[in-house]
């Protein structure tokens, strides 16, 4: 593109002429921490440019300091930061723009076809990202949101990951439990979002969520389907505990490698075990994937999904206008209290290890 790689200081005068004055024409979407828009630079140039929606509580010089930091954090399955807009109250983040958007656009808003070996691929470089963040890239990353929204696609339709390192920038004391993730609640481990927990294995599960989609061709939870259906991860754990993964393939998807189906399937129930400890770390992932090692067979569905019943909705509210969104009725921050509204679908209970047996799925 020809930006260089260093943190490059944009004018705000200079984006909002790029983006139109942040028309809603070239609104590319909206997250937690605010919303994206094309731009086109003087020169012809495309770029991303993300207005950030929520005051950070560091000073300039810090703040940017922040950002060079994740500016530095560069992997091939990562969205480029190419540089900032800090004036007065006004903070902008400026990235590489990707020709075809996001992953929830194409799996939910059928913006494009992903075939099988596209959709394997999208989830093996999506593992090699994490895997970057969590043990590669210093300083070391918890993203803290993976999901649909936050892959973005290439021209190739080469996946990259959006957001990483953004909880950087703000106060520890106001974290993703509060307002921001209520919208993104089907994502997050029962662990972080029941009592903040936080560590690299909240993306493991996150990710196990994601390929669940991708595999699916869904959204986490659907109101429109049948109750036995509505929750993926349930609907996936019955699946397989009735050996008929395939039933879980997007029936958009004329052919598929049946291999590859019940080695995706087998690395997401691992990796949306109850307990931390019984999800495997995203290089080991990223080997199973690789088929460097065998995916060990979970024979028991985590604690979360049998102690509750998935039938009781009550506890949390379904956003009909997105799909992929679920919130609390209650907002919990763990600076402020140890008590929260459990959304139905998390335990509180003891996580119990779940029952493995090596050698494939």
């Amino acid at each position: 593109m020809g930006i260089e790689t260093r943190l490059y200081n944009f004018g705000y005068t200079q984006l909002r002429a790029a983006t139109d004055d942040f028309s809603v024409v070239n609104k590319l979407g909206e997250g937690g921490f605010g919303s994206v828009y094309k731009g086109t630079l003087e020169d012809g140039r495309i770029i991303a440019v993300k207005q950030l929606n929520v005051a950070s509580h560091q000073g300039k010089s810090q703040f940017v300091a922040e950002i060079a930091t994740i500016s530095c954090v560069q992997h091939r399955n990562l969205v480029k930061l190419y540089g900032c807009c800090i004036e007065g109250d006004k903070r902008l983040l400026v990235y590489e723009y990707l020709e075809n958007k996001s992953l929830d656009k194409a799996l939910f808003g059928k913006s494009l076809y992903l075939d099988w070996p596209t959709r394997f691929e999208i989830c093996l470089g999506v593992a090699r990202g994490l895997a970057y963040l969590h043990e590669e890239s210093r300083p070391r990353i918890v993203h803290r949101d993976v999901k649909a929204s936050n892959i973005v696609l290439d021209c190739e339709l080469k996946p990259k990951i959006s957001d990483f390192g953004l909880a950087r920038l703000y106060d520890d004391k106001k974290t993703h439990i509060s307002t921001r993730v209520a919208g993104t609640i089907g994502y997050l481990a029962p662990e972080y979002a029941t009592m903040g927990h936080l560590s690299e294995k909240v993306d493991v599960f996150g990710f196990g969520v994601v390929t669940l989609e991708i595999i699916s061709g869904r959204a986490n939870a659907d109101s429109s389907l049948e109750n036995d259906k509505m929750y993926l991860l349930e609907w996936a754990w019955h699946c397989h505990e009735q050996k008929q993964e395939m039933e879980l393939v997007d029936k958009d998807l004329s052919e598929f490698n049946e291999d590859e189906v019940r080695r995706l399937i087998g690395v997401a129930l691992l990796c949306s075990q109850t307990s931390p400890s019984a999800r495997p770390s995203m290089s080991r992932v990223v080997a199973m994937l690789s088929g460097y090692v065998d995916v060990p067979t979970v024979i028991s569905r985590p604690g979360y999904l049998t102690e509750c019943n998935f039938g009781d909705i009550a506890a949390f509210v379904m956003d009909t206008s997105n799909p992929t969104s679920i919130s609390y009725e209650n907002s919990y921050d763990p600076s402020s209290s140890t008590t929260m509204t459990t959304p139905r679908h998390y335990s509180l209970g003891p996580a119990s290890e779940p029952t493995v047996r090596e050698g494939g799925c």
